[in-house]
């Protein structure tokens, strides 16, 4: 590909902070906004149980969005990390309050998570355009 090509096809990057310790002792962003794009990081709360820190960790996820130029609307992609999978249909109503209407591609996984307290970790994909 011929260098001028690839310089008019790149766009802007904004990295998105949260601001906590963690992004930068393991260099990452909460989210990165790369054109009509927005990549937002796994993302955790606290909580009282699954369904609340679901909840808390989505309110993270849209305030990272709007800060890129985003809304929950635009979420295409979701991943949902827990650490019981059978805990996960306790965050459904949840689920459907966020994205009831937009109904994004997901997928639900189960694995450890950095802290056993945390219930869930999700991230998810936005795209404008």
């Amino acid at each position: 590909m011929a260098g001028g090509a690839y310089g008019e096809r790149m766009s802007a990057r904004t990295l998105i902070t949260s601001g906590g310790p963690w992004e930068e002792q393991v260099a990452y962003s909460r989210a990165v906004v790369q054109g009509d794009w927005a990549f937002v990081s796994g993302t955790t709360a606290p909580g009282d149980g699954i369904a609340a820190q679901a909840d808390a960790a989505l309110a993270r996820i849209a305030a990272a969005l709007e800060e890129g130029g985003f809304t929950m609307a635009e979420v295409v992609r979701v991943r949902y990390l827990v650490q019981e999978v059978a805990e996960f249909e306790a965050c459904w109503p949840v689920l459907r309050r966020w994205f009831g209407e937009v109904r994004p591609a997901a997928t639900m996984q189960q694995c450890g998570l950095i802290d056993p307290s945390l219930r869930i970790e999700i991230e998810a994909t936005a795209f404008r355009g």
